[in-house]
């Protein structure tokens, strides 16, 4: 077969695939459209189709008349039929986001079925593959993975907009819109499947998208676990058991149990930074949510296996561990009705039995329970031993191994969770302390060397510095309760259940020896009368600002330098954590700086560690939205420079990601998959740096001098305009975000309006909202160009980094990404509710100027005709996307003008509702929110 011709094939496939990907969209767009007629009759679709009609036309198109025409349409609309135009557009984007989703599944299975014998990119197999093609021994591949880790944290912040019942009926949907494609269906059973899909749609219909109220912590608790309950309990197995495929496929002669090297983790419950809601109670509760849920998994899972392990001693011969294990259960536990097994010749069944038992003993605390799931992995290997000497090997790999990897992975908690604390909270609590052991009067006002002298000296004497007989302020009793809270978790749920403290806004070293001092006073921390030091929670940096991550090296050394810290860190297996900001270094320094600054942090903190000996694990807090570091989850792994990954890597999982990768099973397969492929690739590039990409050593100090000249550009506007703030709330829908109720915690860290006290979720989600996606590309544009100067050298320059820079070409790549989804035809509409028409035209000017600069160097860069020619399906995606957002656009700037036109003290409900409706269907519809 020709090159030709499999071009043709190829392109044949790929034809046929988005056909179907068309048929999903149109089959459920004509649901909704009945359901629109049945809801608001003939008139409600017909309004709704004229204007998705000009909406397209004008993208095709741009037409003055049109365009005057298109917002007469959108202006004229009566309240009630804008009420429901706008949740026809919403509820739209919902049914196309689901068919994509399915579109991704049918997309691998189709590669998968039809691919035979050759290997898909990016999948797990390709990765070992390219081990065994390069000759990489198998001790060396034992190695790699032995230091490979990677943990997934899903964070609270309030990003998902959509409520769980909504998702529920996603999920629904999406499992009978994958029925579609089952050939063997008869007319009547599409028949049936299509009144279901018209069922769930009217429900969608009459659901409210809003929430009525504010998710407490416990909510966020509970649907954080849902993805555990509903995907990630089989789906992280399955991406073990296929990495053992592969190495047992190419490297035969080992008999391979892979050490846990990816597992997930969690902030939700445990992040109490700017969120008074997370108590040590709330702690305590969450951590006892996640042991039910492990033990809940563990029953469900045992419980089949006692109806699949019918093997009969009449037939087979069980080995003596199991019979001595059987006895030894009989002495010492008393099995209620549930797990009574009454045929003696069934011995699995009876001991699957007294493991049910004794795992119910353990929710209840009783007597003969588990100490820790250790001990359940050795009752499950005793079964798997001999199940293998009977040679059952089949049930065994099947039932048991696996069951084995789960408790392996998921532990009695289920996930790791954090403590997140500010570090003014730490100093104020403190200072109190200090103040009542009459140590000293005021250690905030102490000097930083002074207060490390001090906090060493705290460190290295065994004697308590609180006591149960001083009152302390709400503040400080809460601060020590949460250290108490600690300590008995590690003790009733296992010592990693929690292990890291994170420390907001680290600026100092005393801002960590802090919380080891409080570690110091529950027992956390010990030193030993020999000097041996004993420490199961560790103190880790957030690194946030453009200035901390300069500062961060320094204190690390400092810290390192501290012989009692130093024997802290040698506690915890030679490894320090160690958190970077992407969304506040992003919101302090634009993107381009924030990058940068990020990468070069990442070389000078591991350079400063390796004097020390000491291993860092980098935990990276990305957000969903390009403008707070947000990209899949392969590129996130494969951008850090390969040096560093050799402690782990820690990545946060927040939003509207967790849904779209971990909603259903297959797609969370497919993105843990890639994250292993992207592990063990990085792992190979570090061992062997040979086999990267040739670079040029000017490349890095061309990178230094454009982010130097961004950051100029980007504070020019963001700090140093005095009329920007006022252009960035009147012409964002900011304070309507702050009414959404989609998470527990505040959008702003004080009651303050200073931009220093704006999160950067919120700062992130208004830009997006109002489609000028500012923080994700602004001044890219002027300092590529300003490099460049019309020399065709340094072009050329650029353009050879963008071919070989892994760095460079990901930061290209995403602003290309930022620019295809900004709209600045759009944004001058919601530019035009700013009062002061001065301020709006000389702001919006200069943001017009520069998109349109960034945009003519990104394709000077990239040689492209167009922005995303690169990764042509996102392309489309946004093309087909976009004549469907338009309107939401219109209609929210309809609508906060209005509301807006409103006295403070009166408001109208009904508006706000509206607008927060638009907020929701935007999201959807661009895939983000903050």
């Amino acid at each position: 077969m020709s090159e030709q011709t499999v071009t043709s094939v190829s392109a044949s496939k790929a034809n046929n695939a988005n056909q179907l990907l068309r048929r999903d969209v149109r089959f459920l767009g004509n649901i909704l459209g009945e359901v629109l007629v049945h809801q608001g009759g003939k008139e409600l679709l017909e309004v709704v189709e004229k204007i998705r009609e000009m909406s397209k036309s004008l993208r095709a198109e741009y037409n003055p008349e049109l365009y005057s025409e298109f917002k007469a349409a959108i202006t004229s609309l009566t309240p009630d039929n804008r009420h429901q135009v706008i949740r026809a557009f919403a509820l739209y984007f919902q049914l196309v986001n689901i068919a994509e989703q399915n579109h991704r599944i049918r997309r691998k299975r189709d590669y998968e079925r039809s691919a035979g014998e050759s290997v898909q990119p990016g999948s797990i197999e390709d990765a070992v593959q390219v081990l065994k093609d390069r000759n990489i021994a198998i001790e060396d591949v034992k190695e790699m993975l032995s230091g490979i880790s990677l943990e997934l944290v899903m964070t609270a912040h309030p990003t998902e907009a959509t409520r769980r019942a909504v998702l529920d009926i996603h999920k629904r949907i999406a499992l009978d819109v994958m029925e579609l494609d089952n050939p063997t269906l008869t007319h009547r059973e599409r028949e049936k499947l299509r009144e279901k899909l018209l069922n769930e749609v009217f429900t969608l219909w009459q659901t409210d998208e809003l929430r009525g109220r504010k998710p407490t912590v416990i909510d966020e608790v509970r649907n954080g676990l849902f993805f555990f309950e509903e995907t990630l309990f089989e789906a992280l197995p399955n991406v073990y058991e296929e990495l053992e495929r592969c190495l047992k496929k190419y490297y035969p002669e080992e008999d391979w149990h892979v050490p846990t090297y990816l597992r997930f983790g969690s902030w939700i419950g445990g992040d109490r930074d700017g969120n008074p809601s997370v108590k040590a109670k709330i702690t305590w509760e969450t951590l006892t949510l996640h042991r039910a849920l492990a033990l809940d998994k563990y029953t469900e899972a045992l419980q089949d296996l006692m109806g699949l392990l019918s093997f009969s001693t009449n037939i087979v011969e069980i080995t003596t561990e199991l019979e001595d294990s059987l006895r030894s259960d009989r002495e010492t536990i008393e099995l209620n009705c549930v797990g009574i097994w009454r045929n003696e010749q069934e011995p699995y069944r009876i001991k699957v039995g007294y493991i049910l038992q004794k795992l119910a003993n353990t929710r209840d605390g009783a007597e003969n329970g588990y100490e820790g799931p250790h001990e359940l992995i050795e009752d499950l290997k005793i079964i798997d031993r001999s199940l293998r000497h009977h040679f059952a090997d089949y049930a065994a790999d099947t039932h048991i191994r696996k069951l084995i990897r789960q408790v392996e992975l998921f532990g009695f908690y289920m996930s790791a969770l954090d403590i997140r604390q500010h570090s003014q909270e730490h100093e104020n609590a403190m200072t109190e302390v200090l103040r009542k052991m009459h140590i000293v009067d005021n250690y905030a006002a102490l000097s930083e060397d002074e207060k490390v002298e001090l906090l060493e000296k705290l460190l290295n004497d065994p004697r308590p510095l609180t006591s149960g007989h001083l009152d302390y302020s709400e503040s400080t009793r809460e601060c020590l309760d949460v250290y108490e809270t600690v300590y008995r978790a590690q003790k009733v749920f296992g010592q990693n259940c929690i292990s890291s403290y994170l420390i907001s806004m680290t600026e100092a070293a005393s801002d960590m020896l802090e919380v080891m001092v409080f570690a110091k006073e529950v027992g956390l921390f010990r030193k030993e009368a020999d000097g041996t030091v004993r420490c199961t929670l560790q103190s880790v940096p957030l690194f946030e600002t453009i200035d901390d991550l300069h500062a961060a090296p320094g204190i690390m050394k400092k810290l390192f330098s501290l012989p009692v810290y130093r024997e802290a860190v040698k506690a915890m297996g030679e490894t320090h954590e160690i958190m970077l900001g992407y969304s506040d270094s992003n919101k302090d320094g634009g993107v381009v700086t924030a990058n940068w600054e990020l990468r070069v942090a990442l070389n000078d903190i591991t350079a400063a560690a390796k004097e020390f000996g000491v291993k860092l694990k980098f935990f990276h807090g990305r957000g969903g939205a390009l403008g707070r570091g947000g990209m899949p989850l392969n590129r996130s792994i494969l951008a850090q420079p390969p040096h560093t990954i050799g402690g782990g890597i820690k990545i946060t999982e927040q939003g509207e990601v967790l849904s779209s990768r971990y909603g259903m099973p297959d797609i969370a397969y497919r993105s843990l998959e890639q994250a292993t492929w992207a592990l063990i690739t990085a792992a190979r590039l570090a061992k062997y740096p040979e086999q990267m990409p040739k670079q040029n050593d000017e490349w890095n100090e061309i990178a230094r001098s454009i982010s130097e000249t961004a950051l100029n550009k980007y504070q020019d506007l963001i700090f140093r305009d005095p009329d920007f703030m006022t252009f960035f709330k009147e012409s964002t829908p900011l304070s309507e975000v702050g009414e959404l109720n989609i998470g527990s915690r505040p959008s702003k860290r004080k009651n303050s309006d200073r931009f220093e006290d704006l999160r950067a979720i919120p700062w992130v989600f208004a830009w997006t909202q109002s489609r000028y996606l500012l923080p994700a590309w602004y001044a890219s544009g002027y300092a590529l160009e300003q490099y460049v100067q019309g020399d065709s050298g340094r072009m050329q320059n650029l353009r050879d980094m963008y071919a070989s820079f892994p760095f460079f070409r990901s930061l290209i790549d995403n602003l290309q990404m930022a620019l295809a989804k900004a709209d600045l035809l759009i944004a001058r509409e919601y530019a035009g509710m700013i009062k002061d028409s001065t301020i709006r035209d000389r702001i919006f000017g200069q943001v017009e100027e520069e998109y349109s600069r960034t945009l003519r160097m990104l394709l000077d860069i990239t040689g492209q005709s167009e922005i995303l020619d690169n990764v042509p399906v996102i392309q489309e995606s946004i093309r087909l996307r976009n004549p469907y957002v338009d309107p939401l656009s219109y209609l929210q700037v309809q609508l906060l003008t209005e509301l807006r036109s409103i006295p403070d003290d009166s408001g109208d409900a009904v508006l706000l509702r509206e607008v927060l409706l638009t907020i929701n269907g935007i999201a959807a519809g661009l895939r983000n929110t903050g």
